[in-house]
């Protein structure tokens, strides 16, 4: 079978999908990073790859995802008690909902002060804004200090969690760009981490919350009983304010769905019925993010009749099936009311994966995110501003996708 994975490369998100069509229903075969591999969708097969007697993570992802995106050592690597332990440190984080609160607020007075600045430009990206504005707030509010210059280093920091994003499913510059930009935040962070240790802050808080991440992270003891080595402190400090950060290119993709449906403004502007939330999980289902998480068959397994012998690489479609049209009426269509006075089910909507956050290895921040968007995205629609001509096209083959021009405002008040 001929490997995919310069397919992969040059299709992007398209890629998957584009074979399943090619090859009918039922699970696609294929071969991937030199593995054969089988692509599964739908919210049964989501609770058949979170299973961990079905699917094991701690080998399958590969070293450029780990150099940029995870980091080496991070709770994505790991698997059964270790797993749990390290897990429930980011879940205590990062599904405490006056926490969730504390860092919404601190997004909406980050965007007030910024865009307050905005006024006086002649044009904004706002890509770039909103990914500052998005650091100093989630820097503030895990502890990560900005130094004597608060506004320059985030937005030093800010490029670096862009970039660790932006170059984790490429080669070349941005791939490198990446590389640098996680070494240069986890000698940082670690530096950090040893600091607090030395200043006793390794201690358990005397609250059920520590004072802040970067303390919890620091006094956290894995299943061994041992505190975490500082740069693995560091690499786990890095994945609560890393997919912080990235709740930009949503913020991002709700210009543009504003853009292309002005008609939904003052809904969302107004946020009634909880209009912000249901338009935050639309975002996540239409627009692009991950193309598919990725395991390996730990024993020979089976799916609905298929065998999958042990080592096998098992791809769930992320992007498929957020675009199934067996899930989903119109999945073309861009339509927040179909999430309006209802939550999606847990295996159902999956931009960043499924399963259970506690135990299995959904993403813990999902919360935040839709709190962070659901505070951005009405002052989004309440902020005035043109749109200049502009590259606004999204393109499929290249991961993780964006408005080519990140989405250029002008004339703003």
């Amino acid at each position: 079978m001929v490997d995919n994975t310069l397919p992969f490369l040059t299709q992007g998100y398209a890629w998957l999908p584009d074979l399943s069509r090619r090859k009918g229903p039922g699970p696609v075969r294929t071969r991937l990073l030199g593995k054969p591999a089988i692509a599964l969708r739908g919210p049964a097969a989501v609770a058949f790859f979170y299973d961990e007697n079905h699917v094991r993570r701690r080998t399958a992802l590969p070293e450029p995802v780990l150099s940029t995106l995870f980091g080496k050592g991070a709770v994505h690597t790991l698997d059964g008690p270790e797993h749990r332990r390290r897990k429930a440190l980011f879940v205590s984080l990062l599904k405490d909902a006056s926490g969730v609160a504390m860092l919404a607020r601190l997004v909406a007075e980050e965007w007030e002060r910024s865009s307050k600045e905005w006024t006086g430009r002649p044009q904004v990206t706002l890509f770039d804004e909103v990914s500052v504005l998005i650091t100093r707030a989630v820097c503030a509010w895990a502890g990560v200090p900005l130094g004597d210059r608060p506004d320059d280093e985030a937005r030093r920091t800010a490029r670096d969690l862009v970039a660790m994003v932006d170059g984790f499913a490429t080669a070349g510059p941005r791939h490198w760009q990446a590389r640098r930009a996680r070494r240069r935040q986890e000698k940082r962070l670690a530096r950090l981490v040893e600091e607090i240790r030395s200043a006793g802050g390794d201690a358990p808080a005397d609250s059920d919350r520590p004072a802040s991440a970067v303390q919890a992270v620091a006094a956290h003891r894995d299943a061994d009983g041992e505190l975490l080595d500082p740069h693995t402190a560091a690499v786990e400090i890095l994945n609560v304010i890393r997919p912080t950060a990235a709740i930009t290119w949503y913020a991002v993709f709700g210009a543009h769905a504003l853009h292309r449906n002005p008609g939904l403004r003052e809904r969302l502007a107004t946020d009634s019925e909880g209009y912000a939330r249901a338009f935050a999980h639309e975002l996540r289902r239409f627009y692009p993010f991950a193309p598919f998480v990725a395991g390996l068959a730990p024993d020979d397994v089976q799916w609905r009749g298929e065998a999958i012998p042990e080592g096998t690489l098992v791809l769930l479609d992320l992007y498929g099936q957020n675009h199934d049209p067996e899930l989903w009426h119109d999945p073309y269509m861009f339509d927040p009311d179909r999430f309006l006075g209802r939550e999606p089910g847990r295996d159902e909507l999956v931009p960043q994966g499924g399963g259970e956050a506690a135990e299995g290895h959904r993403c813990p921040g999902e919360d935040i995110t839709l709190a962070v968007l659901s505070t951005l995205l009405p002052r989004l629609a309440r902020l005035q501003y043109q749109v200049p001509e502009q590259d606004l096209r999204i393109p499929l083959s290249r991961m993780p996708t964006g408005p080519r021009s990140g989405f250029v405002i002008s004339e703003v008040h």
